[in-house]
């Protein structure tokens, strides 16, 4: 109808001139002038009619001209559709969008195929089909670029009407939607990497977690007391071995946040030595690296023995805190001194072994002789006691050991050290000795055995002492002028004492 109606324009508008021109005529002759003036009046008529005329045209053909220039020169394509979907008119811009030409648009068989990605060509042909059922929408899909490369449009869509509510065609508009889409993807790509990386740091978290359950774990059942303490001085982990080795009470929670100086005041209450261990941990708390061991002794007999080392931050020297172990040595400590009593002592008598006493008799001669003192040595042996083992037997024997270093330990001082040398001999380390104290202990020696009672024997012992530096000066020579002068009692009736034979009669 819109067709044959502007094909009929040119018809009407010749009809209105004419028109134009007889209403002249008509009006020229009611005025009575003649026909020269009847024909200059017809042709003004005309001529107005005609410039009424052509000035709507061109007013109209301004405007669309106005239109179409928009219409070609927006960013995005503007396209024209016929209500059969043909394509009446493309703008120019859809050769900027897709590399196509409008002349391409109007001679392609199937624009679809033309400018639509073959996967999103039958989305695009059901969206057409809706869009010829009269309903507007839009939608988005992946348009083909001339030179193969795919990009995202927006495809808006809306029947146009005439004043009766025909269609009369489709106004389909197609603007780039590449950077928005670009946006998203990089954004969903993004979000995906985000997800991985919490994916994997949760992973990882709980990995981390599981090693700490482990590591708690371990550590809850080691005999090793552990203590760490946080830069801030502050207590943040302890075991339960910790717990026991202290004898805190206070449970785990109880412990954790305490001020380090707290726990400490605790802890050198149950020592022998507090101030000193207070000493060491002051010393202790700056320095880097493992610390030396310390031992305590407590005062329920307990022994420990503490080490500690500063924790720094992974790749630096930042201090974290400090971390201390305890371990308790008090049986680690007893069968150390019962081996040493294995090594050293006369598992019969208690008393030191003959082992024992040449590394005593070495000390003290060095000791000696780097402070210019004087050392004694006293010798003795038993009187009679082969007889008493081969008629009473050697049960009887021992027991008259076990009675001789008895009996002399009570007679021994400080500074004087008691050793069972050989079966029935001994030995008496006198340090700081002068003549009148070793003639002294002799005397009591000869005094205690000879008063030791035995059912059926009789004991006593023949004694010898001798002196570094009067007697010898070397270890040897010290043993073998005291026992010189052990066998010089023996000769002399045994029971009684006597010095070494080189030394002057004035002298003894």
């Amino acid at each position: 109808m819109a067709r044959r109606w502007a094909a009929l324009m040119p018809l009407w508008q010749a009809a209105l001139v004419a028109m134009a021109a007889l209403a002249g005529v008509a009006l020229a002759r009611a005025a009575g002038v003649g026909p020269r003036d009847q024909a200059l009046a017809a042709a003004g008529a005309a001529a107005l009619s005609a410039l009424a005329i052509l000035g709507a045209a061109h007013r109209r053909a301004a405007e669309g001209a106005r239109l179409r220039l928009i219409a070609e020169t927006c960013a995005g394509v503007e396209v024209a559709l016929a209500p059969d979907g043909r394509l009446q008119w493309i703008s120019p811009a859809v050769e900027s969008l897709t590399g196509y030409s409008p002349a391409n648009c109007y001679g392609a068989p199937d624009l679809i195929a033309l400018l639509v990605e073959p996967l999103d060509q039958d989305y695009a042909r059901t969206l057409g089909r809706q869009a010829l059922r009269g309903e507007a929408g839009e939608a988005e899909l992946r348009a083909r670029h001339r030179d193969g490369e795919s990009l995202w449009v927006l495809c808006r869509w809306r029947p146009v009407c005439d004043a009766s509510g025909a269609v009369i065609m489709f106004r389909l508009s197609i603007s780039s939607a590449q950077a928005r889409k670009s946006a998203e993807l990089t954004l969903l790509e993004t979000v995906a990497a985000l997800r991985r990386a919490q994916g994997l740091s949760e992973h990882y978290l709980a990995r981390s977690r599981d090693e700490q359950q482990r590591l708690r774990a371990l550590l809850d059942v080691i005999d090793l007391g552990i203590l760490f303490v946080d830069a801030d001085r502050r207590v943040r982990y302890t075991n339960p071995a910790l717990e026991r080795i202290w004898s805190f009470s206070d449970g785990r929670d109880g412990l954790l946040g305490m001020r380090d100086e707290r726990l400490l005041a605790r802890a050198v209450s149950q020592l022998v030595a507090p101030e000193a261990y207070r000493r060491h941990v002051a010393e202790t708390r700056g320095q880097r690296g493992r610390s030396a061991p310390f031992e305590m002794a407590f005062l329920n007999g307990r022994k420990v023995r503490e080490v500690s080392t500063m924790v720094t931050a992974s790749g630096g020297s930042r201090s974290l805190g400090r971390l201390w172990v305890f371990e308790d040595v008090t049986e680690q400590r007893k069968a150390a001194e019962a081996l040493v009593r294995l090594a050293e002592r006369d598992p019969l008598t208690n008393l030191y072994n003959r082992r024992r006493f040449q590394d005593s008799l070495g000390a003290a001669l060095a000791g000696a002789q780097r402070g210019q003192s004087r050392i004694g040595l006293i010798m003795f042996d038993l009187d009679g006691f082969k007889p008493i083992n081969d008629r009473l037997g050697h049960q009887a024997g021992d027991k008259v050991l076990v009675s001789v270093a008895r009996a002399i330990r009570r007679v021994v001082r400080r500074n004087e050290q008691l050793f069972r040398v050989g079966g029935d001999e001994f030995a008496i380390l006198v340090a700081e000795a002068d003549e009148t104290a070793l003639q002294e202990l002799a005397q009591r020696v000869v005094t205690e055995v000879g008063g030791i009672e035995m059912e059926g024997a009789k004991i006593s012992a023949s004694v010898g002492y001798a002196s570094y530096p009067d007697d010898a000066d070397s270890e040897n020579a010290l043993v073998a002028a005291a026992d010189s002068a052990m066998y010089r009692a023996k000769s002399a009736g045994k029971n009684c004492w006597q010095t070494c034979a080189a030394r002057k009669p004035d002298d003894a």
